[in-house]
């Protein structure tokens, strides 16, 4: 194992499954990897659940709304610099940014996401724009 470090990069290294812009902070670590998350002014995301992994999401700037839905529960969350949330294996989930900002989140997934076929497509509460 390498100490590893990275800035973030001005452009994405990747698109999501559901359409936002990756930025990846970490991923060499066996038990988890992060990553920076992007969705540009007004975008909303294709509703998707995760297979295998968690997340963990700490909203860094802009604002949103998350709604996500697990076990019988659905919930709408107000993201907005410091909010912080989780999105359990098997939740679905979507997520809008506000029209004034680009919605930023930094999202730490364990395991280490395994790659595009992890994400798989959901009913969601919004029509997707991406």
């Amino acid at each position: 194992m390498n100490f590893e470090q990275r800035k973030l990069p001005a452009e994405p290294d990747v698109i999501a499954p559901d359409g936002s812009e990756i930025r990846l902070l970490s991923t060499e670590m066996s038990s988890g990897s992060m990553v920076h998350c992007t969705l540009r002014p007004g975008q909303v995301t294709k509703p998707v659940r995760h297979k295998t992994v968690e997340e963990m999401w700490y909203c860094t700037g802009g604002s949103g709304t998350l709604w996500r839905q697990f076990e019988g529960t659905v919930e709408l969350l107000t993201l907005s610099e410091g909010v912080s949330c989780s999105i359990p294996t098997g939740a679905c989930f979507q997520f809008r940014a506000d029209d004034e900002a680009p919605l930023e989140i930094v999202i730490a997934t364990m395991p280490p996401w395994p790659g595009e076929d992890e994400a798989e497509p959901c009913g969601g509460k919004w029509e997707p724009s991406l």
